[in-house]
């Protein structure tokens, strides 16, 4: 099979499996907003968000380091030869070390978090629990890592759909048993519902690591190679763990702050989470669920990126850019569009009587910023560039607590949507500048931008006339599918007409990937 089928195939594959769990992961949200409520939902945001932080310090960037290393010391064929066996052999040692102290931190100090930091003695239980999956996570990463490394997604998908079951099942059995009527049972349950996942995943995956063929040969690495390998991942993985550390401290206290900037405007704790917790466990989900498709091919990237850039193949770097950039760009503005239209029906359908209508309607216009961001990231870091990719997160986090100390207190959630916005476009804005300045690609405003936008007003504004004309209700789940299909397959056929999608009929003949 050919690298370009290859990438295609292992697109698919994360695409669906991605997209079925995002749509498993939404509808389990509206499962859990209906059991515990917009409150119980705010407190496990919070939970999540001082979690967050742990995990990155169990994980240390070792996911990362293990697929660009482990993708330049591979064949061809991607088997297990004994410098990938070695590779993977130091970055589980290195990922044991790190998750193990994060473990015993996180379980003896979540009394102290719980009751000075987050101010709720009812998050300490599931703080405890939570710090359980960090090993199995940590060393999840590591054989994730290299099975995206060596082009067989496929396994790292049949674990995540697994983990994910388990995860449902686990929480509705912990609700059975501990119950769901007070906010700490229902923290509790879910916290143990993930311990559950992460433990029967990583024994998957390590099943399905020892099931492969390695090559059959009496060579071992030498001391020296052994040394350099332990010094390449040090120096991959270390710089990124110490930008993710800061990074996911200030998100942690931009988390924190958010419910306390709620309660400054004016708004009650319980009212404050309960927005809190609509914000972030619901609309964002919601929003970024399409994600899936454009997020899948953006993790491929980087072990593509790495190979070509170790074989100086400035040409199928450039290819590859263009093409990320146009078929990104065309789909997050149909989506965006689409979120635009039906907001309040989506709203209404999917979380009924909440009211987050009004805040997907208020982050729609930023989804083609933030979808085209994910993939910059992952070909700059292919490239190598995965220090100033830390070094931008690192002042979009740092913005993001100035702007939601500064803007909360006085505007309330709109000040989060604000800093929301403001923080993202610069990210994206200083990504884009530098990728487009590492490999010298000229921007298409027009191919990229332009047409897809008018394809879509054009293909929305004629489903809403229809709407219009027929009189015709698009609240019901299924009136709802049928327009959204309807205005999809108008967009679609708009970009045909326009010919937005000539880059990949010319390039056709050419090897892209």
């Amino acid at each position: 099979m050919s690298r370009l089928k290859k990438f295609v195939v292992s697109g698919l594959i994360v695409t669906v499996v991605s997209l079925l769990v995002r749509a498993i992961s939404v509808s389990f949200n509206v499962y859990l907003s209906n059991k515990i409520g917009a409150v119980a939902m705010g407190i496990f945001t919070l939970i999540s968000t001082v979690y967050g932080f742990a995990v990155t310090v169990a994980t240390s960037g070792i996911g990362l380091a293990t697929t660009k290393i482990v993708a330049e010391v591979s064949d061809e064929q991607g088997k297990k030869t004994p410098a990938v066996r070695c590779t993977v052999k130091k970055c589980i040692v290195y990922a044991l070390c790190f998750s193990l102290g994060a473990t015993i931190i996180l379980f003896f100090f979540a009394p102290m978090i719980g009751t000075k930091i987050l101010h709720d003695n009812r998050t300490v239980k599931p703080l405890q629990a939570m710090a359980m999956t960090l090993v199995p996570l940590a060393l999840s990463s590591v054989l994730s890592g290299y099975f995206i490394a060596v082009r067989r997604v496929y396994k790292n998908a049949s674990v995540v759909i697994l983990g994910q079951a388990v995860r449902i099942f686990g929480c509705i059995f912990f609700f059975s048993i501990l119950g769901a009527k007070d906010v700490e049972s229902a923290c509790l349950s879910i916290a143990l519902g993930a311990v559950a996942s992460e433990g029967i995943s990583l024994l998957l995956q390590a099943a399905l690591y020892f099931m492969e063929k390695g090559v059959q040969t009496r060579e071992k690495i030498s001391t020296c190679e052994g040394r350099a390998m332990r010094k390449t991942l040090l120096s991959t993985a270390i710089p990124v763990a110490l930008s993710a550390y800061v990074r996911s401290a200030l998100v942690t206290i931009e988390h924190l702050l958010i419910p306390w900037g709620l309660e400054r405007s004016g708004a009650s704790r319980e009212r404050s989470l309960a927005a809190y917790g609509i914000v972030h466990s619901m609309v964002f989900p919601l929003v970024l669920f399409p994600a899936a498709i454009s997020g899948s091919f953006a993790g491929l990237l980087v072990p593509e990126i790495a190979q070509a850039k170790a074989m100086e193949d400035t040409t199928r770097i450039e290819r590859i850019v263009e093409r990320v950039f146009s078929s990104v760009l065309m789909f997050a503005i149909g989506t965006a569009g689409i979120l635009l239209c039906f907001s309040r029906e989506l709203s209404d359908v999917i979380y009924p009587e909440v009211g987050a209508g009004k805040f997907i309607l208020m982050i729609a216009p930023l989804v083609p910023v933030m979808y085209l961001d994910t993939s910059v990231d992952s070909i700059l870091k292919g490239l190598g560039e995965q220090i100033y990719c830390m070094g931008v997160n690192i002042a979009d986090a740092m913005l993001s607590v100035i702007l939601v100390w500064m803007l909360l207190p006085a505007l309330g959630i709109t000040g989060y949507i604000v800093t929301v916005y403001f923080t993202e476009i610069v990210n994206a804005t200083l990504s884009i500048a530098r990728l487009l300045s590492v490999t010298k690609i000229k921007p298409h405003p027009i191919r990229w931008i332009a047409k897809p936008l008018f394809c879509i007003v054009a293909s929305t504004a004629s489903v809403r006339c229809l709407i219009s004309l027929a009189k015709i209700s698009v609240r019901s789940p299924i009136s709802l599918t049928v327009q959204i299909t309807l205005a999809l397959s108008i967009y679609l056929f708009l970009l045909v007409v326009t010919n937005s999608l000539l880059i990949f009929k010319k390039e056709k003949k050419k090897r892209l990937i």
